[in-house]
């Protein structure tokens, strides 16, 4: 099948490498492997994962008291006079 693809500057440059390394290779065989093999990586089924899990660490009681209340917190590490 003959057709006309534009390629993106970062890929033709990577195309460009890939050739000064494959001195024996084409650009049409390069790019007829590089499309083989992204196309059979594409074409698998994705593998399931487990949901990412955050295990909980028990810190201990709060040394300031409760938290719920900034003002109250600031009074107590830093005096009636925050500011």
């Amino acid at each position: 099948m003959r057709t006309t693809l534009t390629l993106d500057d970062d890929v033709a440059a990577l195309l460009k490498k890939l050739l000064a390394r494959r001195p024996g290779a084409s650009l049409k065989q390069i790019v007829n492997d590089a499309l083989r093999e992204g196309l059979r990586v594409l074409g698998r089924p994705s593998v399931p994962r487990e949901p990412y899990r955050t295990r909980p660490w028990q810190l201990g009681g709060s040394l300031v008291g409760s938290l719920d209340n900034v003002e109250e917190v600031l009074s107590r590490t830093e005096g009636e006079r925050h500011t």
